[in-house]
């Protein structure tokens, strides 16, 4: 049983890791370019072959909450519980000003009528929303270093 606590725990640890990479690299590759000139650099999101990561991000956070739940029930007698709780409870908060405000405001700014000329306010806006997202991949990397820690912990009972 220890060999498949152990399993699930380490595919949760993988899915995390996932939406971390995945994170880093929209703020290497997509954001950037996407806020230079908008809503002409916008337009990159936009009409029948536009960018659509939102099918990524809509399945990997049901699997990786999924992942944390049975994670959480597999270990609630053991020395990893706190590791899963601490990361499980930052990870919700972090969904939900993601919900709450990231989301919102993201597709504000993607579906913007496509012109020529800068716009200065989405520029600022675009830089806002950036910062505070790369903020965010901050504190899940913390997370992420909390529940990888929890691999060293015993996946039994606690003694």
């Amino acid at each position: 049983m220890s060999s498949i606590k152990n399993l699930i725990y380490f595919l949760l640890c993988l899915s995390f890791s996932i939406i971390i990479g995945a994170a880093f690299y929209e703020h290497l590759v997509i954001w950037p370019r996407a806020f230079s000139l908008p809503p002409q650099s916008l337009y990159m999101f936009q009409g029948e072959f536009g960018l659509n990561s939102a099918i990524f991000w809509q399945a990997i956070h049901p699997i990786t909450l999924l992942l944390f739940i049975v994670v959480l029930l597999l270990m609630w007698k053991s020395e990893r519980r706190k590791n899963v709780l601490i990361a499980l409870t930052g990870y919700a908060i972090i969904l939900i000003v993601t919900f709450i405000y990231f989301v919102p405001e993201l597709m504000s700014l993607i579906n913007t009528k496509y012109e020529l000329t800068v716009n200065q306010d989405l520029v600022n806006r675009g830089s806002t929303w950036e910062m505070l997202s790369i903020i965010r991949l901050f504190f899940l990397i913390i997370l992420a270093f909390i529940l990888y820690s929890g691999l060293t912990k015993d996946a039994q009972r606690n003694h």
